[in-house]
């Protein structure tokens, strides 16, 4: 890559949804997490980006089969919880720098994409040869096991450079819930961006998933 890296244009994006090679939804939601991380105005966030496009962040699901198993799935998220974040920092007053809900509420699961030109997830596909309607996605068996909050920091620090607290709110954005929680040093950026992510994954988008059965 030169300097700058080539983010791809509207036009190209346009002409991947012609194509059928991106939903228009995965393109709606890719212009709005593209837009917000280049407002956060961080040096080399062209690359990160491009790396996004890639390792196919936009495209990705969210999980093997609970919030979001669906294709753009994570990039959906990612926005549900960067909304949510931006909600408790004003309801509670947290005075919480935009460039953190930004990268936090962004990037939190960027590992969940993959790494190394691999998948975090891929079709679960049943000795039958059919997908599993009870579990889309599995966990890809090629790709070295890695937390995938260990991975967003990781992926994210090729390209730029987070603060103490950020990589803090990231590995620790799942709480209690993981055996990394078991440390946990609690701060206002690592519990909004937590009850945001749990919000979402637990709440908003259960209900959504139920509307549309």
């Amino acid at each position: 890559m030169s300097e700058t890296a080539k983010v791809l244009s509207d036009v190209t994006i346009e002409l991947m949804v012609k194509n059928g090679d991106m939903t228009q939804e995965q393109a709606d939601n890719r212009k709005a997490i593209v837009g917000l991380l280049e407002s956060a105005e961080v040096d080399g966030m062209d690359f990160l980006i491009w790396e996004m496009d890639n390792n196919g962040f936009f495209k990705a699901p969210c999980s093997g089969q609970y919030h979001l198993s669906v294709p753009g799935g994570l990039a959906k998220h990612s926005l549900n919880v960067y909304d949510n974040m931006v909600k408790l920092n004003e309801t509670f007053k947290a005075d919480i720098p935009n460039r953190s809900i930004i990268l936090c509420g962004l990037l939190h699961d960027l590992g969940k994409a993959g790494d190394y030109g691999k998948d975090n997830y891929v079709p679960n596909i049943l000795k039958s040869g059919k997908l599993s309607d009870a579990k889309p996605y599995e966990t890809n068996k090629e790709l070295l096991y890695i937390p995938h909050e260990v991975r967003s920091i990781a992926i994210a620090e090729r390209y730029i450079r987070l603060t103490e607290e950020e990589e803090h709110a990231i590995y620790y954005h799942n709480g209690k819930y993981t055996h990394i929680g078991y440390d946990l040093k609690e701060t206002p950026l690592m519990m909004i961006l937590h009850f945001a992510d749990l919000y979402a994954s637990r709440v908003l988008e259960i209900e959504e998933e139920k509307k549309g059965d």
